[in-house]
């Protein structure tokens, strides 16, 4: 994984940049998701081994942290890789969503796996009572929560496998957790491989490698002109990606828009996923031509397996565009994503940067996540914010609750 950052990076920042580092290896002393990289996986390993080969079906239970990350690399993965289980996410309460969800499985054929961290999210549990209503067979459940949570009290009153969490990780930075790993394993994906990705990372930024100045700086430019650039778009240029940009979005937005510790101003840098080129043809001219507000990340495929070319053919009164005979549909990708990436280098008060995935596989997608959670934690400590916490999203839970008290 390669990052170009095409704002220049500033040498006097250097003290700043060592202040924020300092704090963050103070902080990777006590928040969990720091050292999931070089984690014992052993243990979900030798459950995904000893699985029931009946089932063909994994079915995650979750909203938010719970399900956005397994999702994110699930999605990535499944176009290049033979599956040994589909994954499948319920994380709505859209009867809808929920009735035609479940025209897509066979339950005898399907295991459920039940993530709450608190064990009281109302969306995970209405959802499990509505399952477990169709078939109380405890064997078809797993529970994945917090040590002494109610949830766990009843997996064990029902004789089901429990896995916790491990300490100090929010649920939006639990991806690389058993929340994401065990759902990942069952569908035969190289969990070893992911948290290779993640550790190359860690390793980089922690003992003096290039990612370190790389994020250093790209977090103090975003902190530094958080009132200018308030907002942050990721523009990625693979569909595979598409549930990527969905995760980067409640990272970003859950983490980062907060009220400061110490005034009692509200900050935050709201993140816009794209995908290209299809947005192109909506979001970019906001970019290109709207209100200058806005960075850009560029994330792009150095290789596809999927080699495609457009046939050498002429159409009548369309042969103006013969000038695409012969091109691959990669190679046209590519030079779509870096005539964008030219035309707003020109405009010149558009910051942008490029991230470069090799390929296709579980490493590059391990890499970006662990990336993205460095970036967010370093934002986090210089918008002088608690990253890991959502009183915002609380505060609507109480209320909800209530609400269901009263009916």
């Amino acid at each position: 994984m390669n990052n170009r950052l095409y704002f220049k990076d500033n040498k006097r920042l250097y003290e700043d940049k060592k202040r924020l580092f300092s704090k963050i290896e103070k902080e990777r002393t006590h928040i969990g998701y720091y050292n999931l990289p070089k984690q014992n996986i052993n243990y979900i390993l030798d459950f995904a081994d000893s699985f029931d080969k009946s089932i063909d079906t994994i079915v995650v239970l979750g909203i938010g942290g719970s399900s956005l990350g397994a999702k994110a690399i699930y999605e990535f993965l499944k176009p290049m890789e033979e599956l040994k289980r589909k994954l499948i996410f319920f994380e709505t309460t859209d009867p809808i969503n929920i009735s035609n969800t479940l025209k897509e499985i066979d339950i005898s054929k399907t295991h459920f796996l039940v993530i709450s961290k608190s064990g009281g999210t109302v969306e995970t549990i209405s959802i499990f009572k509505y399952l477990y209503a169709l078939n109380q067979n405890s064997n078809l459940y797993t529970f994945i929560t917090d040590r002494g949570s109610n949830l766990e009290k009843f997996a064990k009153e029902i004789e089901s496998k429990v896995f916790y969490l491990p300490d100090n990780i929010g649920g939006r930075f639990s991806v690389l957790s058993v929340v994401g790993l065990i759902p990942l394993a069952l569908c035969d994906i190289d969990i070893k491989l992911l948290l290779k990705g993640a550790d190359e990372i860690s390793n980089s930024f922690f003992n003096d490698g290039k990612f370190k100045d790389i994020l250093l700086n790209k977090a103090i430019f975003y902190a530094k002109n958080q009132n200018r650039y308030n907002i942050n778009c990721l523009f990625a240029y693979s569909q595979t990606l598409q549930y990527f940009t969905e995760w980067y979005v409640q990272l970003w937005g859950e983490s980062l828009g907060k009220k400061q510790r110490h005034s009692s101003f509200n900050v935050g840098l709201t993140p816009i996923g794209l995908i290209g080129p299809k947005d192109q043809h909506s979001f970019l001219q906001l970019i290109m031509e709207g209100t200058r507000d806005k960075s850009i990340t560029f994330i792009k495929l150095e290789k596809f397996e999927h080699q495609l070319n457009i046939p050498n053919l002429s159409l009548k009164h369309l042969e103006s565009l013969d000038i695409l005979n012969g091109v691959s549909f990669h190679q046209l990708l590519t030079m779509q994503s870096d005539s964008i990436i030219e035309a707003l280098t020109n405009e010149q008060d558009i910051p942008l940067d490029e991230i470069l995935l090799p390929c296709v596989d579980a490493k590059s997608i391990g890499a970006l996540i662990y990336y993205y959670e460095l970036l967010t934690s370093l934002v986090g400590e210089l918008l002088d914010i608690d990253t890991y916490n959502q009183p915002g999203v609380e505060a609507g839970k109480i209320i909800l609750k209530k609400k269901l008290e009263n009916l």
